[in-house]
């Protein structure tokens, strides 16, 4: 049976992706010898927040995910970031495999919240594998599972994940409304001549803030 191991190497940013997308550089060892025909891959993608420290700013970035600090012990577990399926060619020894890791900048998921709250320092990743070995043995096509044991933690860069964002939304932010909403938002800059909708908002704010005074 092949003993494989599961190591991510390095990550950056895809340039030519259509949404933000990094490319995780997979890479596979297998120790017994065997020669691997292909593996249909799984990988489900965690993020593991209580591995690292946060400052006070990122803190308070991240209190409508985790509430106040003094509940982190009790608030702050893993996060499901995605699941990713792939096939890995055949190989002798190791191969390197690119996995495409695509991201949503809807800052009312979970995930995205997280990663926008972060100043620098890195992203605790935990990838989780699974699926199809196969191989020749004695002449015929054998199958095998990879076993659910097999994991691999990564240490991903911030500065990644904001150049991979970066390349699509320089200096942008996006957030859902409802069509009712939307609907007066638009009102109200047509009303004002508003030129942008970052003038909007700002005129809307302005407001608030002459109305607390």
């Amino acid at each position: 049976m092949p003993e494989l191991v599961f190591d991510i190497v390095g990550a950056d940013a895809d340039r030519y992706a259509v949404m933000p997308s990094m490319n995780l550089r997979l890479r596979i060892t297998e120790t017994s010898g065997e020669r691997v025909e292909a593996i249909a891959l799984r990988c489900q993608v965690r993020i593991e927040p209580h591995r690292r420290r946060y400052s006070a700013g990122e803190a308070a970035g991240l209190h409508d995910l985790f509430g106040d600090t003094d509940r982190w012990a009790e608030t702050v577990k893993p996060m499901q970031l995605t699941t990713l399926s792939t096939m890995v060619p055949g190989f002798t020894g190791a191969v390197t495999h690119t996995l495409p890791l695509p991201f949503s900048y809807d800052l009312e998921i979970a995930a995205t919240k997280y990663f926008s709250a972060l100043e620098d320092g890195v992203i605790p990743l935990l990838l989780l594998y699974s699926g199809t070995v196969f191989g020749m043995r004695d002449g015929r096509l054998s199958v095998q599972q990879v076993p659910w044991s097999k994991e691999s933690a990564f240490p991903l860069p911030v500065s990644v994940w904001r150049e991979t964002v970066d390349l699509h939304f320089p200096d942008s932010a996006w957030f859902r409304v409802r069509l009712d909403t939307m609907a007066a938002l638009r009102e109200f800059k047509s009303r004002n001549a508003l030129p942008t909708w970052d003038a909007t908002l700002d005129a809307l704010l302005a407001e608030v803030k002459e109305r607390r005074s």
